[in-house]
C-alpha cells in the first residue's frame, strides 16, 4: 500500500531529476534576457520584445517545416530556406500583378494533366527497352524530346510579365503602383500558334514528360488500369485550363478591384499551395531514391536550392524590392496611431502601448500568424487521425504498410507540409524584410540554430528556440543603438550588425554544451 502511495511522488521525483537540466538552463537563459533588458530604455524595452516575438514567429515558420521534416523523416532539406524565398516571390506576384499568374497557370495546367494517367503510361513503359541501358537511354530521349516540345509549345502561350531591365516595367515600379493604388492590368498578349495547336502541343510535351520518368524507374509498378479517378483528374485540370483562358480578363479586372487585403490573404494561400507542391515534387523527384544516403540529400537539396535562387533571378531580377502591405495594416490618418493593445484592430500601420510605438502588421499579424499555426500543427499531429498515422509511419512503416497505408504518400505528405509552411513563411514576411534572394539563406541559418537550441526532434521546442533567437537578435540591434555600459570602458560599446548571428550561434554552443539534445529533444540513448 506504502509502496502504490508514494509510486506517483516518487515519479515526480524522477521526471524532476531528468529535467533538472533542462529547467535549470531556461531559467539562466530566462535571467540573461531580462537583464539583458534592463540596459533598455524603459520606453523602449515592450518594442523590443514585440520586435524579437515577429522575427521569432518568422524564424519559426521556417524552423517548423524543418522541424517537421528532419523530425519524422530524417531528412535535412537544405533547400528549406530557398522554398521560403519561393514563397516569398510566389506572394508578391499574385499580390500585385495576379494577370501573369494567370497567364502561367493556364498552360501549367494543361502540361500537369498527362501526369494524373500514371497507370498509362507505366503501360507503356513497361513496353520499352529490353535492357536496363537500353530504357535508360530511351527514358532520356523521352524526357528531351517532351522538354524541347514543352518549351516550344508554353513559350507559345499569351504572358505579360514584368521585365527586371526596364524600371517602368520592373518588379519596383509596380510595387509602388499598388502602394499608390494605381495599378492596373497588363494589356492582354496573343497566341503565337493558334490555341488549338498550342494546346496539344502541350498535352503531348507533358505526356512525353510522364512517359520518359516512368520508363527510368528502376521498377515497373504493375498497378496499370487506367481508373474513372485518373479520368476525371485529367478532365478537371483540362476544363479548369479552359475555362481560365476564357475568362481571364474579367477576372483579372475583378481581382485587381479587389482590397489589397483580400488579394494579400489570396496571395498566402496560392503561396502554400506552390511551396507545398514544390516539396512534393522535390520528395517525390529526389529524395525518395536516397533515404538510405543521408550525404547525397544533403548534397542533393544543396544544389536544389542554388537552382532555385537562379531561377528567381532570371524571372523577378537580382535588385531587391517591397512589397506594400496590405490595406488593414496599412492606414493612416485621423485616429492614427492607434492607442494601447486595442489599436491592433484600429487599421492603423501603426499604435502606441506602453510608451512605444509598434506597427500592426510586424508586431500584430506576423506573432498571430506564428500562435496559429504552433497551435494547428500541433492539433493536426496529436488530435487527428492523419496526425496518428504520420506518427506511426515514421516508428513503424512496416506495420502500417501492412495496413494498408501508403507510407510513401504519408512521407510526401509531411514534405509538402514542412515546405508549405515555409512558403507561407515567406509571404508573410515580405511585406516586412522585402524580397531578394538572399533571404532564404539568412532565416534559413536562423532556423537551423532555433531548432538546435530548442531539439531537433521537437516541434514546441523549435517554437522555442525561434523566439529566444528573435529575442536575442533583437536585444542585440537595441543595444548596437544605445550601447552597453560595460567595465574599463569610457563609452559605452556598441555591438555591429555582424554579432546579431554570432550572438544566436553563441546561444547555440551555450545550450548545446548544458543539454546536447537541445531544450526539448529527445536524448538518444
Amino acid at each position: 500500500m506504502t509502496t502504490a502511495t508514494s509510486s506517483p511522488a516518487r515519479r515526480r521525483s524522477d521526471w524532476f531529476k531528468e529535467n533538472r537540466n533542462r529547467f535549470t538552463t531556461l531559467a539562466i537563459l530566462v535571467f540573461l534576457l531580462l537583464a539583458a533588458m534592463s540596459g533598455v530604455e524603459r520606453d523602449d524595452w515592450f518594442s523590443t520584445i514585440m520586435q524579437g516575438l515577429s522575427v521569432g514567429a518568422i524564424t519559426f515558420l521556417v524552423a517548423s517545416g524543418l522541424s517537421l521534416i528532419f523530425g519524422l523523416m530524417d531528412v535535412l532539406n537544405l533547400a528549406h530556406g530557398e522554398l521560403f524565398m519561393l514563397g516569398a516571390y510566389v506572394g508578391w506576384t499574385v499580390y500585385t500583378r495576379f494577370d501573369t499568374v494567370v497567364d502561367i497557370l493556364v498552360p501549367l495546367l494543361i502540361l500537369s494533366a498527362p501526369f494524373t494517367l500514371l497507370p498509362l503510361w507505366r503501360r507503356l513503359a513497361a513496353a520499352i527497352g529490353s535492357t536496363p541501358l537500353g530504357r535508360r537511354w530511351a527514358g532520356l530521349g523521352l524526357l528531351a524530346a517532351g522538354a524541347t516540345t514543352t518549351f516550344v509549345s508554353v513559350t507559345r502561350f499569351p504572358l505579360v510579365i514584368w521585365d527586371p531591365g526596364n524600371f517602368a516595367m520592373s518588379p519596383s515600379n509596380f510595387s509602388v503602383q499598388i502602394d499608390l493604388g494605381t495599378l492596373a492590368p497588363l494589356p492582354p498578349d496573343t497566341f503565337g500558334w493558334p490555341a488549338v495547336i498550342a494546346i496539344l502541343a502541350t498535352l503531348l510535351g507533358g505526356s512525353l514528360l510522364a512517359l520518359g520518368f516512368n520508363v527510368l524507374r528502376s521498377q515497373i509498378d504493375e498497378r496499370t488500369v487506367v481508373t474513372r479517378k485518373h479520368l476525371l483528374g485529367f478532365g478537371v485540370l483540362i476544363v479548369t485550363a479552359i475555362v481560365l483562358l476564357a475568362v481571364k480578363e474579367p477576372l483579372n479586372e475583378w481581382v485587381f478591384g479587389l482590397s489589397t487585403t483580400w488579394r494579400f490573404f489570396l496571395a498566402m494561400v496560392v503561396s502554400v499551395a506552390v511551396g507545398s507542391a514544390a516539396g512534393a515534387l522535390i520528395e517525390v523527384a529526389l529524395i525518395r531514391p536516397l533515404y538510405d544516403r543521408p550525404i547525397y540529400q544533403l548534397m542533393m537539396t544543396l544544389g536544389v536550392g542554388f537552382i532555385l535562387i537562379e531561377l528567381v533571378r532570371e524571372v523577378w531580377g537580382r535588385p531587391e524590392f517591397t512589397m506594400s502591405r496590405p490595406a488593414a495594416f496599412n492606414g493612416t490618418g485621423p485616429g492614427c496611431p492607434g492607442e494601447g493593445l486595442g489599436g491592433f484592430f484600429s487599421g492603423c500601420s501603426t499604435l502606441e502601448a506602453f510608451g512605444s510605438r509598434l506597427r500592426v502588421y510586424n508586431e500584430g499579424f506576423v506573432i498571430l500568424a506564428g500562435i496559429v499555426v504552433l497551435i494547428g500543427v500541433t492539433l493536426l499531429l496529436k488530435r487527428t487521425r492523419i496526425g496518428m498515422i504520420i506518427r506511426a509511419g515514421v516508428q513503424d512503416p512496416e506495420m502500417v504498410e501492412a495496413l494498408g497505408i501508403n507510407v510513401r504518400r504519408v512521407f510526401t505528405m509531411v514534405f509538402a507540409l514542412g515546405s508549405g509552411l515555409a512558403a507561407f513563411g515567406g509571404v508573410l514576411a515580405a511585406p516586412s524584410i522585402g524580397l531578394g534572394t538572399g533571404m532564404g539563406a539568412v532565416f534559413l541559418l536562423s532556423a537551423i540554430v532555433a531548432l538546435a537550441i530548442g531539439g531537433l526532434t521537437s516541434f514546441p521546442g523549435a517554437a522555442a528556440g525561434a523566439v529566444l533567437v528573435g529575442l536575442l537578435q533583437q536585444i542585440i540591434i537595441r543595444y548596437g543603438q544605445s550601447g552597453i555600459n560595460l567595465p574599463f570602458l569610457d563609452e559605452p560599446f556598441k555591438p555591429s550588425p555582424t554579432l546579431v548571428p554570432a550572438a544566436a550561434i553563441l546561444l547555440m554552443i551555450v545550450v548545446l554544451l548544458v543539454l546536447p539534445a537541445g531544450l526539448f529533444g529527445r536524448s538518444e540513448r
